[in-house]
């Protein structure tokens, strides 16, 4: 297996005084797509945002062998990290092409030859996104939306992009087409951490996955060991196995 890209112990993390993980560890080995599944309320986006720097935290966390626990939201940007965040966060009034440049601040402020080409990337992904480059933001699709704000992450070229319920309110010919996207940013060596109530869809691109119950971590595994896991099957993916 390669080696761990990022490495979590013991995280804490929470709301003014309550407390919403206790103690997690998780880890994602370079170049894998790393799903964490669980219900409506378990902590998934907390831990996100615990990881970003955007709630305050306790615990262990590296990047790249770096120790990063630390650092402020921008120091990790720096680092490489990226989130997509559940509710996108856009900025509806700049065109697409504005909302792109934006996200390309990690490598301008490293002065990356051509950082700019990053673009051109992100519109092979998403060619719609090419087609609307000049349109404004906030009158796009909700599919369209969750490209871009994607492709604004990339733009950042991150060594660890997080993605908080990419799924969420969107068609089914969508979601698909945005886990097809993930499975191909994963063969581009891009190391992700998928957060997502569609636990089958999750685990059907994850390589391996955790499973996250009211802050704690309840049972994890290679996504597609979870994935025929009784309790699993029940629980998330709404059938039972063996006519059970």
């Amino acid at each position: 297996m390669a080696a761990p890209l990022l490495e979590v112990t013991g995280l804490h993390a929470g709301y003014g005084k309550a407390e919403v993980l206790r103690g997690l560890s998780i880890s994602a080995p370079q170049g894998s797509v790393v799903t964490v599944i669980g219900p409506n309320g378990a902590g998934k986006s907390t831990l996100l945002n615990a990881l970003m720097g955007l709630l305050r935290s306790t615990g262990g966390l590296r990047l790249g062998g770096v120790d990063i626990a630390g650092l402020t939201l921008e120091e990790r940007v720096m680092h490489g990290m990226a989130l997509v965040p559940e509710k996108r966060e856009l900025f509806g009034t700049m065109s697409v092409e504005d909302n792109l440049v934006l996200g390309g601040w990690r490598p301008m402020k490293q002065r990356v030859p051509q950082w700019r080409d990053g673009m051109e990337r992100v519109y092979v992904l998403f060619p719609r996104l090419k087609e609307r480059r000049a349109q404004q933001a906030g009158t796009l699709s909700g599919g369209e939306r969750q490209m871009l704000a994607i492709g604004r992450a990339l733009m950042g070229a991150p060594k660890l992009l997080m993605l908080d319920e990419p799924s969420l309110g969107l068609a089914p010919l969508i979601v698909r087409d945005i886990f097809t996207i993930i499975r191909q940013l994963r063969a581009s060596g891009v190391t992700i951490l998928l957060v997502e109530q569609n636990a089958r869809a999750a685990l059907e691109v994850a390589d391996y996955g955790y499973v996250l119950e009211t802050g704690d971590l309840v049972l994890e595994g290679p996504a597609q060991d979870l994935a025929g896991d009784q309790r699993v099957i029940e629980t998330y993916l709404g059938a039972r196995k063996n006519g059970d």
